[in-house]
């Protein structure tokens, strides 16, 4: 209120002029919060009226105070919407809206990570949100292949737990694998196991880190309601084309 009695001051009344020299100062001080560091946010979840897209949208916050306020919540729930409805280059639009929401909360809020998925003929899209205090800080999205919601959901909420990072072996990067192909052999050998047996025990130190919770390969990772069974298992015919997943902090 001191605030805008002075704009209004300094500019003779004038309330568009007034508005201006507010802004001005708002992006000033903002611009100088610009470094400050940003680990705290919200998720926001969308799908497309049509359900044919799916969004996820993390707004950065310094503290989680700002990030559960009611403003914050609602502004990355409507980014996640207007991404899924137009599309990820929806949001540059907003960028006046998220400028009015540093200035409210006198901290650096900047847009983070922005996923789109848009579903091939035939394929489901589900998500889930994990929230906290009011605000999503764990979101997924999955397209699924020959199966149908429930069981996309069921994978949107394993990912949620089990926060793989790739889908299948093939994604992991070759260095990755070598390094604790390596890491094994050298474990082992301490172990004083035979030389002979070396190999397998390798091979299967190396399925248990594909196995990781969390981290890890998707599709090897023991499903998160029954671990008797891998996702695999547990998808029978259906195939998980691909997954996102944001969790605030990460």
């Amino acid at each position: 209120m001191m605030d805008a009695k002075r704009a209004m001051t300094e500019n003779g009344g004038d309330f568009d002029a007034a508005a201006r020299w507010l802004r001005e100062r708002g992006l000033g001080k903002a611009a100088e919060r610009s470094g400050n560091a940003n680990t705290e946010g919200a998720v926001g979840v969308a799908v497309s009226p049509d359900g044919g897209a799916a969004a996820l949208v993390e707004l950065r916050s310094e503290t989680d105070f700002g990030a559960k306020s009611p403003q914050f919540v609602q502004m990355v729930d409507r980014l996640a919407a207007l991404v899924a409805a137009e599309g990820e280059a929806a949001v540059e639009g907003r960028k006046d809206e998220v400028d009015d929401l540093r200035f409210t909360l006198k901290e650096n809020v900047e847009l983070g990570r922005v996923v789109r998925f848009v579903a091939a003929d035939g394929n489901v899209l589900e998500t889930y949100l994990h929230q906290q205090n009011g605000r999503g800080v764990n979101g997924v999205l999955v397209e699924l292949a020959g199966g149908d919601h429930r069981l996309a959901h069921d994978v949107a909420v394993h990912v949620a737990f089990g926060r793989p990072q790739y889908l299948e072996r093939a994604e992991v990067p070759r260095e990755a694998v070598e390094a604790e192909r390596a890491t094994a052999l050298a474990q082992t050998r301490l172990e004083g196991k035979p030389e002979a047996a070396l190999p397998k025990i390798v091979e299967g130190k190396l399925n248990g880190w594909y196995k990781r919770v969390p981290g890890g390969v998707l599709l090897e990772q023991p499903y998160a309601k029954d671990d008797k069974q891998s996702v695999t298992q547990y998808l029978g015919q259906a195939r998980v084309v691909r997954f996102a997943q944001v969790v605030i902090g990460e």
